[in-house]
């Protein structure tokens, strides 16, 4: 192989450039980006940069000593690929060979029609919507945020720290509840409510008030209407693979890939927030949106991708996501959509800190720490022991094994006690 080419310049695109470097590649490594920033760290954009606390310079993700040798095309964005000629036509009407393609386009925040041109209404995704959004960010002003995720509740909570009135809205019955379960949700919920920033759940948007260009207040179903000095819309991602259509390449939510980062088309692989990874464990496709998986996942698709023999590509990690909001430290790792049940292994909703296991029948699934990163960490193990047990071929009862071994080496003392009381069938298993 010649000739790499890596469209996307971010986290993702980084980390599969490295990968293929230190794996030996020698050939010509191309990385193209749509910005003109070279890689940055985006997650500080919601919190210590929006504060003021850090600054562009701050974001690099590159080291001084960092020697990929790698040309590199940023400003302009990748328009189509054309399988045949393996060539990736940009906007800018230049074009480039890809011998071997990885796809790192990431994704876009989704925004709100009515009010996308308003402008004081932000999404948050680059550094420059982050530098819009400080500078309307003021002591005293009033902010609505639409949706209760990752980058509405940081957004909410640095700008509550800075002196602004805050509310936010959230269509769900509670914030993220699809990636921790409404149980764990109505917790987080209660973040917000401690800090005193109103949060409404299961709010319904009828209207907005535009006032010269701008959005002055925000009207709900249930006729209150909330004034505003800014909007942050933070009610998702689309992930970027447009350029792709007519390709070849299987598109759904985000490139479908193999559990490796496969495509439908030899020779490309795809990473980051567009690409939407087998998981063996859950039985689907999966995109995985978090700085975690953009970090380390590259590494295993890039491997793959320069012929690395199956077996001894790097283990694929269960998701993992971090998020600091009010002083509080959020974790989590796993996948909840598959608990039957949650336990609390230390602390409960009341408490300052906490963490809470989330089980499928005997089986630790999830688990989220709460102001607990020594003991989050150790059953992140645990949930990675398992996941690679579960990735390796084996009889039933040897899988079982597998799994209370994981758990009875790495849980706390007190959390291996609670999950063999309540999994008689991994103990007959064994």
């Amino acid at each position: 192989m010649e000739s790499l080419v890596i469209v996307g310049a971010s986290l993702a695109g980084l980390s599969a450039a490295r990968a293929a470097r230190s794996l030996g590649f020698g050939g010509r490594l191309v990385i193209i980006g749509d910005e003109l920033q070279r890689p940055y760290d985006r997650p500080p954009l919601s919190k210590d940069f929006l504060a003021g606390r850090i600054e562009i310079a701050d974001l690099t993700l590159e080291t001084d000593t960092e020697a990929l040798d790698a040309e590199w095309i940023l400003g302009t964005r990748a328009v189509s690929f054309d399988p045949a000629t393996r060539t990736v036509h940009l906007e800018d009407g230049h074009t480039v060979h890809a011998e071997a393609l990885v796809i790192a386009t990431g994704a876009s925040a989704r925004n709100l029609p009515p009010i996308a041109e308003a402008e004081n209404v932000v999404t948050l995704r680059t550094i420059a919507d982050a530098q819009k959004l400080r500078e309307l960010v003021r002591a005293g002003g009033r902010m609505v945020v639409i949706g209760a995720g990752f980058i509405g509740a940081e957004v909410a909570s640095t700008a509550h720290a800075l002196g602004m009135e805050v509310t936010v809205l959230e269509k769900s019955p509670t914030p993220l509840c699809g990636p921790l379960g409404t149980q764990l949700g109505a917790v987080v919920a209660g973040l917000h409510e401690r800090a005193g920033v109103e949060l409404i759940c299961g709010a319904d948007i009828t209207d907005f008030d535009l006032t010269d260009g701008s959005v002055s207040a925000v009207r709900l179903a249930d006729g209150r209407v909330l004034p505003a000095d800014v909007v942050v819309v933070g009610i998702g991602a689309v992930p970027n693979t447009a350029w792709l259509e007519g390709s070849g390449i299987e598109l759904g939510n985000g490139v479908v890939c193999d559990a490796v980062g496969g495509t439908s088309l030899p020779g490309v692989v795809a990473v980051g927030d567009c690409a939407a990874w087998w998981e063996p464990v859950t039985g689907r496709h999966q995109r995985v949106e978090h700085w975690t998986g953009a970090a380390q996942r590259p590494g295993v698709a890039v491997s793959a991708l320069l012929g690395a023999d199956p077996a001894t590509l790097p283990a694929v990690k269960p998701p993992y996501f971090w998020s600091d909001q009010y002083g509080t430290r959020l974790q989590f790792a796993g996948d909840a959509s598959r608990a039957d049940r949650v336990v609390y292994e230390h602390g409960g909703p009341e408490d300052d800190s906490l963490l809470a296991v989330y089980y499928a029948g005997e089986e630790p699934v999830a688990v989220l720490g709460w102001n607990q990163v020594k003991l989050f960490g150790r059953w992140r193990k645990t949930l990675e022991k398992i996941a690679a047990a579960a990735r390796t071929p084996a009889p039933p009862h040897e899988a079982a094994q597998s799994v209370a071994a994981a758990v009875a080496a790495h849980a706390p003392a007190a959390a291996a006690a609670a999950t063999t009381a309540a999994a008689p069938a991994v103990a007959a298993g064994a």
